[in-house]
């Protein structure tokens, strides 16, 4: 059985999620689904890099440990992978101890090796990218990368020899062209860094203590970049007494990461790996960033673009298919591409309302109405036979695409099916056929393969779509975990039963959801940005008045989820010798196990009331940032609970 092991780049989760957030991300889950259904072997990791400067002195502000700081952040990232379907075989945290271990035992095995040695290093680091810049590197004084300002440092630090492997890294470059793709990357590599030689890699800190600390110098922390770059063979325990997912999987097919990156992935990750004695990946694929105006997601946000960019949000109003489809479909694989809410809602209803979801409909509701079930396969026509022919050779077209990771070209290669579908619809008139009972078995053999067609193309999208092709399968009384090798068509028999089905993707007034979201956008900034809003001063209240405020400290003793809510947890609260039962809305920050134990602020005196029919008896206390995090209110000092707060 082949195997096929892809990785997405771990992620900081900052809490400010937009679109191209999702989009390595998802082109990634599509592959892993694509071989899955091949029959491969596949193992697909992602997750978070947590350590760092940036996670140290976030945690600092809000007076919290880096620890709890980051874990809320963390949960919010599963919880948008779930929502998109991200079926990913891993999920890796840097913080996670059998990844901190592999990150130790790599340090040392290089550090007796001696491609680590100790030195002073002296250059401009960037705190939000985590990177070191030489002066000739800086552009207009500041980050390459980001363009942001950057900090003039010189500590005692290890160095990784990165120098001595520039010849080896060349001379992969030209026997492994697939190495680094496009290549316009390897252009940009072998330019702005291989030509000229490369200088050794400052792999440790001493001014950054939330990291990895190295194992023969425990002063130094090992430098985030290269803590995250491990995760890759930490995941399939590397160095561990049981690494045999290591052995399975190793080397990577495929590490595909946004073009910003690809100087790590490409660079500094195979010299490692030849210092490690390892094989490199067969593939790394720097792809485009999704731009609005010609500019990042992020800056063009900053901007006061009205662009609905949240994920969670169009979701939400559109579906996880939806916003799948579109950053499957839209931007070209490789370039940089541009999003607009016309543009998403324009593709949304000309492929996946119109196209598609109009010949579904209309193929059920006419098979429904002229036969009540799947109609028996008839005579086939000349117009038939070409139909047939499309959907027989539509796989070869989407592997091709798909081995050249071309997701945009596979799906457009699927809707050239559905489109040719709709236009036999158009050429055969089966209303008019059911007009004629002479001809109702012309009708059930053009109904037939229209029904066919429907579920083949059902198959198809399974690796790029997940809701719809299952309610398509199931309608048609069909296997819904079906792989490729239902590829064949005249698979189904006559009267089989069918489920109508609901529109799948409901037509939108692009016009009337154009001023609706624009107007979402605008309020959603109003509230985010104070210089923005109108001043609103809540109103004095006296010492009385507050002093009617009963607050109390109280300990968690018990806590889960509440069912059919995302964001809320059910707390059972000790106050004293009492305990009460608490409801509040800090589920995407803290998990139930995180928060048993705590020692938390209470208001004790609300009238108690019922949030999704489960009674609360109180008002948790939290701080909300800019961003919108929430950070428990918690005593400073040891206390115990039922202590009143003034």
């Amino acid at each position: 059985m082949n195997k096929f092991y892809i990785t997405t780049p771990i992620y900081y989760p900052s809490g400010k999620w937009h679109i191209g957030h999702c989009y390595t991300t998802v082109i990634c889950d599509a592959l892993a689904r694509f071989h899955r259904m091949k029959g491969e072997d596949v193992f697909f990791t992602t997750g978070t890099d947590e350590h760092g400067q940036k996670v140290e002195k976030e945690a600092a502000k809000r007076g919290v440990s880096p620890l709890e700081f980051i874990t809320p952040l963390v949960n919010e990232m599963k919880e948008m992978w779930s929502l998109l379907d991200i079926s990913y075989d891993r999920f890796v945290r840097t913080t996670d101890s059998a990844h901190e271990e592999c990150v130790k035992k790599i340090y040392e095995k290089l550090y007796k090796s001696g491609d680590i040695y100790k030195a002073e290093y002296e250059g401009f680091y960037c705190v939000p990218c985590e990177s070191m810049w030489t002066e000739a590197q800086l552009v207009d004084g500041k980050c390459p990368d980001c363009g942001r300002e950057v900090e003039k440092r010189k500590e005692e630090s290890y160095f990784f020899r990165l120098s001595k492997y520039a010849p080896a890294i060349l001379k992969h470059y030209e026997e492994n062209p697939e190495f680094l793709q496009p290549k316009s990357r390897v252009n940009e590599m072998v330019n702005n860094f291989l030509k000229e030689g490369l200088q050794d890699l400052s792999v440790s800190r001493t001014n950054v203590k939330w990291g990895v600390p190295l194992p023969f110098d425990e002063k130094h922390t090992a430098y985030v970049w290269i803590d995250a770059l491990l995760n890759y063979v930490s995941s399939l325990g590397y160095l561990t007494e049981d690494d045999s997912l290591f052995k399975r999987y190793w080397a990577a097919d495929l590490h595909l990461m946004g073009k910003e990156i690809v100087r790590f992935h490409a660079i500094i990750w195979p010299a490692i790996l030849m210092a490690l004695g390892l094989p490199l990946p067969k593939r790394n694929y720097g792809h485009g960033w999704l731009l609005i105006g010609g500019e990042k997601l992020s800056k063009s946000k900053e901007s006061g673009s009205e662009e609905l960019t949240d994920p969670y949000e169009l979701i939400k109003r559109y579906g996880a298919d939806a916003v799948r489809y579109f950053l499957l479909r839209e931007i070209p694989f490789g370039s940089d591409g541009e999003y607009t809410n016309e543009r998403f809602l324009l593709r949304v209803n000309a492929d996946l309302a119109n196209d598609f979801g109009n010949l579904v409909s209309r193929t059920e509701a006419m098979m429904l109405q002229n036969f009540g079930c799947v109609p028996k396969r008839g005579k086939e026509e000349p117009l038939d036979k070409e139909l047939i022919g499309l959907a027989e050779s539509a796989f070869a077209k989407v592997e091709d695409a798909m081995n050249r990771l071309n997701a945009p070209e596979a799906l457009s290669a699927i809707f050239a099916l559905v489109s040719r579908a709709n236009k036999y619809i158009d050429e055969t008139t089966p209303w008019a056929l059911a007009k004629d009972p002479e001809k109702k078995e012309r009708l059930g053999a053009v109904l037939y393969n229209l029904a066919e067609v429907v579920r083949m193309t059902a198959v198809l999208l399974k690796p790029f779509l997940i809701n719809s092709p299952a309610l398509v399968l199931k309608s048609l009384s069909q296997d819904e975990s079906a792989g490729f090798e239902a590829l064949k068509f005249g698979l189904m028999k006559g009267g089989e039963k069918i489920e109508k089905l609901a529109p799948l993707f409901p037509r939108i007034d692009v016009k009337k959801e154009l001023q609706a979201v624009a107007e979402f956008v605008r309020a959603n900034r109003k509230k985010e940005n104070p210089v923005e809003k109108e001043e609103s001063v809540k109103e004095k209240i006296s010492i009385e008045d507050f002093d009617r405020i009963e607050l109390k400290v109280g300990e968690v003793v018990a806590c889960e989820k509440v069912k059919k809510s995302e964001k809320l947890l059910h707390e059972t609260v000790k106050i004293g010798e009492e305990f009460r039962s608490v409801v509040s809305g800090i589920g995407k920050f803290y998990t139930p196990e995180e928060m048993i134990g705590k020692k938390i602020v209470l208001v004790t005196n609300l009238k108690p009331a019922k949030l999704c029919g489960v009674l609360s008896e109180g008002m948790i206390l939290c701080a909300e940032d800019e961003n919108g995090v929430l950070s428990l209110v918690t005593p400073e000092k040891a206390m115990g609970s039922g202590g009143s707060v003034r």
